[in-house]
């Protein structure tokens, strides 16, 4: 007899009637969440995506490690946006990696309206997996949800105003399992996952919220956690874990209680958390303790700063302004005043501003980042293009002989990571991957308000000589904009298909549509 889970999202507060109409969503190829991007490492990608917005849309590719290609990066410091009605195809290599990740659109808050889908990384055939394989395979998205629009949303936060607590918490773009008649009303679509007894899956948990971290847990059911953002894990039973905002996981959940009775999976939010550290890692972490640190970076973030009148959230005081030239093509040109590299690597008490400003670190280097969180609630920071070893987390602040107690022998590789409130968490990362990459936090209101930097690793040898060069399709804006060619759909084909080292390997093609379009 097959049972069910009720995805029970549990709302913060009584779960606003607004949530049973009709409301607007980003949706890809008329889906929300998007479709699976399913691939094999070292894949060549190739992905088409076509704005059907009314405003300019970038698709970013949570996790994924870009071989020498920041080009294809998706963040508004390395790509120009795609207007509305035009197209645009990313390309490019997955490095050496396996697991579960995430794409969403980068611009505007526009992931408070969705437009996120799952990406699986598989291993190919000859590597090993340390777990038996599952009897099926199920992602779940969980996240906040607010019912006023990504738009009127942003609009607040231009006005200095903040957004407040979020209206529910969704679980596949579903709303809450009716399990309390008077906090949710009737009539609500909620998610049901249909399992078979005795049988053991694999869920893919992502939280693409706004600002909450949650906490997960699926009735009387232990969740073993297998892996984070690509990493395998020490195979550790949990009941419930927390997962901070743009964190994701793997559990493997064997369905051995009753199939007579269903059992709710809960997502319910935790405001300030003192749990969750760094796990193992049992694959061995390629010696990084043993390696010299060539830099540190100790980024430091406050509570919001009042800058020309705004509500401003800044990293060692300074609030990011993207520019409307891309960094990266602003560098290919030789273009100046475009951004500086004069990104403050300590913190400091000079006056808050707001700038364009990026790391300068050097390709191969080894760095070592410490996020100090000098704010009440959990930060989540994550770094395009690379992962990094979590190798301590603390309360207080972070002083150099707190080295002596990182973890050197197992820290977990990811590209996420948790500062819980007064506290401080340390990472190394090897700079294997030329290009500007961008380090933000993951909380969206964090973000649009310019809490993040981009590292700039330069290529030793000159610029398109180690990395990737500028694809064929490159989109012009801000002072370049006057090279960009009306865009028609059989140019667009040309280059997409004109890379002949794509056409050489196995190449996974998809196609998605971004519209907007309304769900009840």
């Amino acid at each position: 007899m097959a049972a069910a889970l009720m995805a029970a999202a549990v709302a913060l507060a009584a779960v606003a009637a607004s949530v049973a109409a009709q409301a607007e969503v980003i949706a890809i190829n008329d889906q929300f969440p998007g479709p699976l991007l399913n691939v094999t490492t070292n894949e060549n990608v190739r992905v088409n995506v076509q704005n059907n917005l009314d405003e300019p849309l970038l698709i970013t590719w949570d996790g994924i490690q870009m071989r020498m290609n920041s080009w294809q990066d998706g963040v508004p410091g390395t790509n120009c946006p795609i207007p509305p009605g035009w197209n645009w195809t990313y390309q490019f290599q997955l490095k050496d990696q396996i697991g579960s990740f995430f794409y969403f659109p980068s611009l505007g808050l526009q992931r408070a309206a969705g437009g996120y889908g799952p990406i699986t990384i598989n291993n190919r055939a000859i590597v090993p997996v340390p777990f038996d394989h599952p009897d099926g395979d199920i992602t779940l998205f969980i996240g906040d949800w607010y019912t006023r629009s990504h738009v009127e949303l942003r609009n607040m936060l231009n006005d200095g105003k903040d957004i407040g607590v979020p209206d529910a918490i969704l679980i596949n773009g579903r709303a809450p399992y009716r399990y309390n008649t008077t906090l949710v009303p009737e009539g609500l679509q909620y998610e049901i996952v249909g399992v078979e007894p005795g049988k053991t899956y694999r869920f893919r948990v992502h939280n693409v919220g706004i600002s909450t971290s949650l906490n997960l847990r699926i009735q009387n059911h232990n969740m073993r956690l297998v892996e984070a953002e690509g990493t395998y894990t020490n195979q550790q039973n949990y009941t419930n874990l927390d997962i901070h905002v743009g964190q994701s996981y793997s559990f493997l959940v064997t369905m051995d209680q009753n199939a007579s009775t269903d059992y709710y999976i809960v997502a319910s939010p935790r405001m300030n958390t003192s749990a969750g550290a760094a796990r193992p890692n049992p694959q061995g972490s390629f010696h990084y303790a043993s390696t010299n640190i060539t830099q540190t970076f100790v980024l430091k973030n406050e509570a919001p700063l009042r800058i020309n009148g705004k509500s401003r959230k800044t990293i060692n005081r300074i609030s990011y302004s993207p520019p409307e030239t891309p960094l990266r093509l602003a560098d290919l040109y030789n273009l100046t005043g475009v951004y500086k590299t004069d990104f403050p690597s300590v913190p400091n008490n000079e006056p808050a501003r707001i700038a364009s400003s990026a790391l300068n670190a050097s390709y191969k280097g080894f760095l070592e980042i410490v996020f100090q969180n000098n704010e009440t609630d959990v930060q989540t920071y994550h770094l395009d293009g690379y992962s990094f070893f979590v190798v301590g987390m603390d309360y207080g602040e972070w002083t150099p002989d707190k080295r002596s107690g990182y973890n050197k022998w197992d820290a977990i590789s990811r590209s996420t990571t948790q500062v819980f409130p007064g506290g401080w968490t340390a990472v190394l990362v090897s700079l294997d991957n030329v290009g500007i990459w961008n380090l933000r936090a993951e909380k969206l209101d964090n973000w649009y308000r310019g809490q993040e930097v981009y590292v700039k690793v330069p290529d030793p040898l000159g610029y398109n000589i180690t990395e990737m060069i500028m694809p064929d399709n490159a989109l012009y804006c801000g002072l370049l904009k006057e090279r960009q060619q009306p865009q028609t759909h059989q140019s667009n084909r040309k280059s997409s298909q004109a890379a002949a080292p794509w056409s050489a390997r196995l190449l996974v093609t998809a196609m998605l549509i971004i519209a907007a379009v309304f769900f009840s």
